[in-house]
């Protein structure tokens, strides 16, 4: 999509403070981050909702999932991380994009 921003990181046209990379997903820092470490991980293909999710993406976001999994030391995440999926306005998804929200580096509340 030409105007979303996070495709546009994903194509490099938009600096980040990227994480890993590779040709599936890019991870980088939430510029408002709401935990001590909190990192966004995107998918390189646009979509905005689960529920857009055909098998083909419900395989991607599988393997994204195991990515996160095995990265959680080297992203900082070790002593545990909460992975968050807002959908919808109501749920605070600001980007049209479908994106992960990784929470770690502290004990986090439930609020």
């Amino acid at each position: 999509m030409e105007n979303c921003i996070f495709c546009k990181i994903a194509a490099g046209e938009i600096p980040s403070a990227k994480a890993y990379e590779d040709d599936e997903i890019v991870i980088f820092k939430d510029i408002e981050p709401k935990a001590k470490i909190h990192l966004l991980c995107v998918p390189k293909e646009h979509f905005a909702y689960l529920s857009e999710t055909d098998d083909r993406r419900a395989a991607l976001l599988g393997r994204t999932l195991q990515k996160i999994g095995r990265l959680k030391d080297s992203l900082g995440l070790g002593g545990g991380y909460r992975v968050v999926i807002n959908q919808g306005e109501n749920a605070g998804q600001t980007v049209l994009h479908l994106h992960l929200h990784l929470l770690g580096g502290e004990a986090l509340p439930w609020e």
